[in-house]
């Protein structure tokens, strides 16, 4: 026996006008039109999928480079340098576009190699890994690092570390500061490193021992153990306490004068505190009090400073 279902009624629509509900229409990529970069990457935004992230990408970077009070901390992993964007980066650090930097340690490393004049080369694919090794060359990906390169990038490493007082504790963006300085005074090239140190923009690496620097750190403490000389001790915290410090000053360089900044400042004294910095907790505190008395922070800064002058 055949039964005749009859299907359920569709549900009612209403089709709305795209143009009524404010949508933006897409535009076709037209080459015809396309005189510059700029004009390609601006029209992918129009676009669809991938091409229209590229164009909002690079809309965010420029609304970032226009907006002065825009503080940009720039994250970078990858084998940036070795492939050869290293300027890029230089170029936005000299623009002022980037005020901070946290880093992969390969990618300072090799990066450094080029701000010092040496070069990495196409990878030949008539060496298998075997020979490579041999030769002395480390492959990251199609591209070669010659060892050599290595070699004379700790040279410059070295010579810093050589003249560091072992009773200041290093930390990334000490170190990495350093070495900018010694390229400004001393290379031609130009360079993350050399152009953050101009520039005043701290560069911050976490993992600091899984990189070219960090082994040439171990093996100048190691050369120092062996010669009886005091080998010099690195604090990965002081990374911490200085990137912290930053960002508070900046949004206490952000914030209007009123309650909020009452909590700032306040979090800023309590930060230096914490970190047994009493010399710059003190003033923060007295400043809370002094410039804004009704607040409830001022009176918890009342209250730490008398524990403060109990602990003495």
């Amino acid at each position: 026996m055949n039964e005749h279902h009859t299907p359920p009624e569709g549900t009612e629509r209403k089709l709305h006008d795209p143009v009524s509900d404010k949508l933006v229409p897409l535009e076709p990529l037209d080459l015809g039109k396309i005189k510059s970069v700029d004009d390609l990457v601006r029209a992918m935004g129009n676009t669809s999928f991938t091409g229209r992230q590229v164009g909002e990408g690079a809309e965010v970077v420029e609304a970032m480079a226009r907006d002065q009070e825009c503080f940009v901390v720039m994250t970078l992993a990858g084998a940036m340098t070795v492939a050869k964007q290293g300027l890029i980066i230089t170029d936005l650090i000299d623009a002022g576009v980037v005020n901070a930097i946290v880093s992969t340690g390969a990618l300072m490393a090799h990066g450094l190699v080029e701000a010092a004049g040496r070069s990495h080369f196409r990878y030949d694919p008539r060496m298998d890994d075997n020979e490579l090794y041999d030769a002395g060359y480390n492959r990251v990906y199609d591209t070669l690092e010659p060892e050599t390169n290595l070699d004379f990038v700790e040279t410059i490493v070295a010579r810093i570390l050589k003249s560091w007082d072992h009773n200041e504790a290093l930390c990334s963006y000490k170190l990495n500061r350093d070495i900018g300085k010694y390229l400004s005074e001393n290379v031609p090239e130009r360079g993350i490193l050399k152009s953050a140190y101009e520039k005043g923009v701290p560069v911050f690496v976490p993992a600091f021992s899984d990189s070219e620097i960090g082994l040439d750190f171990a093996l100048h403490n190691r050369a120092r153990r062996n010669n009886n000389i005091p080998p010099l001790r690195y604090d990965p915290f002081e990374d911490l306490e200085y990137y912290a410090e930053t960002l508070l000053k900046q949004a206490l360089a952000l914030q209007p004068p009123g309650p909020d900044e009452a909590q700032l400042l306040y979090m800023l004294g309590r930060t230096y505190k914490a970190w047994g910095r009493l010399d710059h907790a003190r003033p923060i505190f007295e400043q809370v009090i002094r410039t804004y008395p009704e607040s409830a922070f001022a009176q918890r800064a009342q209250e730490t400073l008398v524990s403060l002058e109990r602990v003495q």
